[in-house]
């Protein structure tokens, strides 16, 4: 266990710069637009020599009780009360605040060991910016400038000092046996909500609003004996409707979200049905290669002949990819959760399935068998043998001769022949086709001196006989 540091202040003082900054990494979304951090984002610090600490990045604190910002303000008050150290974060240009003055009593009422921060301090007097923070009444104060990395080993020196040898916090760990999995989907389908079920905490901030989510959050959890990583992305909408920066950096770290996991959840909202941004978001899972399931929320509610609609329509809309399996679930109840973990299991375990040559090769044998290839310009191209190329997802690399006549129609045949053999759902399959080489092409055939002489009678021959 670590020790944990959480990053506090009022909205827009530079926390997630300096979280950034302290983890050296990109991993919390930093814009000039305040209030861009509404969830925890833990990251290790590792710049002490010896002495790593978790680092819990949070929202500003805006002083208000509902909507968006009093649950900013709770995830950021859960994360100062589970620290074993909190930095204070304040702004150097702007000088002390009377929302600073309402945290700084908080924080005094928490009774955790706290290290003011005053961030921003490049270009100006330091001095001057520090005087404005005296009547806090700590007895030192830190200046750093998070965007331009100066002061971090003086504040690094003071955690140091502070922090204790050990801690309560859990990092992310590395572990091969822990299932990624990325709940992904549109805005507003119950991506959150959905988590925080599983999690049995109200980790996520989950909301009515669209686009509550923006940052990729990944938690850690243990279920019935078996290691997951769950990561919540924010919601994808399609580009043309994606105005504000903010929401295209969401977007990136919703698609490396999706690279980095091994089972997409895609959730869609069973009272809306399929749409056009639930295509945007599937296609993106495709192009990935990622295991998927199908999760239809918010099922509870519905009437019967509500339910056989939404049935009807994702399997009219998503029939491309039939071989994912369709869970219905509760989110807010957290009705389905098991069927939705089984599910999980079984495309991640197709996804990752190890395969030897021989059987991949007796599989091709056989569908070749089964139906083979129609003729094209009077030549049928060959399926010789075939071994497996990789996996999430399964890759099988067929050679052969005249591959490329291969139609699109055949190889979504060979797709399903292996899906059935091997009993392979919820993953999709890549099949490589290569040629062998020719080893005469390009070269001519030289005839010897007795070969000429062979020929040459031949054709005397022929012309005698004309």
């Amino acid at each position: 266990m670590l020790p944990l540091v959480a990053l506090v202040g009022r909205p827009n003082v530079g926390k997630s710069t300096l979280f950034n900054a302290l983890t050296r990494s990109r991993d919390a979304l930093v814009h000039d637009e305040p209030g861009v951090t509404r969830d925890r984002n833990y990251g290790v610090c590792r710049l002490l020599e010896g002495r790593p600490f978790v680092l819990v990045d949070t929202g500003g604190i805006a002083g208000e009780d509902e909507g968006l910002a009093g649950a900013t303000a709770r995830q950021s008050r859960a994360a100062a009360e589970e620290a074993d150290l909190v930095l204070f974060i304040v702004d150097g240009r702007e000088g002390s605040s009377a929302l600073d003055d309402d945290i700084l009593r908080w924080l005094r009422k928490l009774a955790k060991p706290t290290l003011l921060v005053v961030n921003k301090t490049d270009g100006i007097d330091v001095r001057t910016a520090l005087a404005e923070f005296a009547r806090y009444g700590f007895s030192d104060v830190l200046a750093v400038s998070s965007a331009h990395r100066t002061g971090i080993d003086a504040l690094l020196a003071r955690v140091a000092a502070l922090l204790p040898e050990t801690g309560s916090a859990e990092t992310l760990d590395d572990d091969p046996e822990r299932i990624r999995i990325a709940f992904v989907g549109r805005p507003n389908v119950g991506k959150s909500t959905l988590v925080n079920r599983i999690l049995g905490e109200e980790r996520m901030i989950a909301s009515e609003v669209p686009g509550t989510t923006r940052d990729s959050i990944a938690v850690d959890l243990e279920r019935d004996g078996r290691k997951y990583r769950l990561i919540d992305t924010a919601g994808l909408r399609r580009r043309a409707r994606v105005e504000e920066a903010v929401e295209k950096f969401s977007a990136v770290k919703t698609l490396q979200a999706i690279e980095q996991c091994q089972v997409a959840v895609l959730m869609l909202d069973a009272s809306e049905g399929v749409t056009d941004q639930d295509a945007t978001v599937l296609g993106a899972v495709l192009d990935a290669g990622r295991a998927l399931v199908v999760v239809l929320n918010k099922w509870d509610g519905r009437s019967d002949y509500e339910r056989q609609q939404a049935e009807a329509l994702a399997a009219r809309k998503l029939g491309f990819v039939d071989w994912a399996e369709r869970v219905r679930i509760s989110a807010l109840h957290g009705s389905g959760l098991r069927e939705l973990f089984r599910a999980i299991h079984r495309a991640h375990a197709s996804a990752t399935r190890t395969f030897s040559t021989s059987e991949v090769t007796r599989a091709v044998e056989a569908a070749y068998a089964a139906n083979p290839p129609p003729v094209v310009r009077g030549h049928v191209a060959k399926l010789r043998f075939a071994h497996p190329g990789g996996e999430s997802p399964p890759t099988f690399i067929v050679h052969g001769s005249r591959l490329k006549t291969l139609s699109g129609s055949y190889q979504r045949y060979l797709e399903n022949f292996f899906r059935k053999r091997f009993k392979l759902v919820g993953t999709p399959i890549r099949f490589v086709f290569r040629e062998g080489n020719n080893p005469y092409e390009g070269k001519k055939n030289e005839l010897t001196e007795r070969q000429i002489a062979k020929k040459r009678r031949l054709m005397r021959h022929v012309k005698r006989g004309g």
